[in-house]
């Protein structure tokens, strides 16, 4: 299983976990979901229910990945597989991202932090 932090605009929005490449999760964060101030990160992840379960990552996510000769290139120089879209998102949608959303990977000694 492994997790990644979403943000938006700097604020900690939910948390995405891969839990098999055939079952993905995304959750809103308690704090963020009640703040009717805060926006969904996606017109397809709306604020209305907190957990959003998908047989494949969820399309929101998977366009932030690079995609064509951009992907094959990114995923040559990161070492990355091109079908791990959840570990190019980590490698590159921490600061190299378009839009308010960014993406950290959270590693097991960090995820009672979320």
């Amino acid at each position: 299983m492994r997790k990644a932090a979403v943000y938006c605009n700097g604020t900690l929005a939910g948390i995405l976990t891969e839990e098999s490449r055939k079952l993905y999760i995304f959750r809103y964060n308690d704090t963020y979901f009640n703040d009717s101030t805060k926006p969904a990160i996606s017109l397809t992840l709306p604020k209305t229910q907190q957990e959003y379960k998908s047989e494949y990552m969820f399309p929101f996510f998977s366009n932030m990945a690079a995609e064509g000769d951009n992907l094959a290139i990114q995923s040559r120089y990161l070492k990355i597989d091109e079908s791990d879209i959840l570990s190019l998102l980590g490698a590159t949608a921490t600061h190299d991202s378009i839009g308010v959303v960014t993406l950290i990977m959270i590693t097991n000694n960090e995820s009672g932090r979320y």
